[in-house]
């Protein structure tokens, strides 16, 4: 009950504040994102799963587990049964493949 009495600096958000003898509602700004950056979010998900759904299983396979999962290029190499330096090799090709899918996405406009 002590803490309960304790609260001088909280108020309550339904009432008004008093400005110049005037009651005014409280403005309350919303954190959240808003719909169109929550649609941006939503569309740019979905082209970066499409795009790396495309690559071929064998380099969507090393690009997930070291750029996705991060996990470190021995552990992968010892995960698909491969050598480190044909990981090396598999996640370059996946980046190159995956900026050439998605470059029409992204490139800037000349005009713009």
């Amino acid at each position: 009950m002590r803490l309960r009495r304790r609260r001088p600096n909280v108020s309550s958000l339904d009432e008004p504040i008093e400005a110049d003898g005037e009651l005014m509602p409280r403005e309350i700004e919303d954190w959240g994102p808003t719909p169109e950056q929550r649609y941006r979010e939503t569309e740019l998900n979905s082209i970066l799963s499409n795009a790396i759904s495309s690559l071929d299983p064998i380099y969507r396979a090393v690009f997930v587990l070291r750029d996705v999962e991060q996990i470190s290029t021995e552990e992968t190499a010892e995960m698909l049964g491969i050598s480190i330096p044909a990981v090396k090799s598999r996640l370059l090709r996946a980046r190159l493949k995956l900026r050439s899918n998605l470059t029409p996405y992204f490139k800037r406009r000349a005009d713009a």
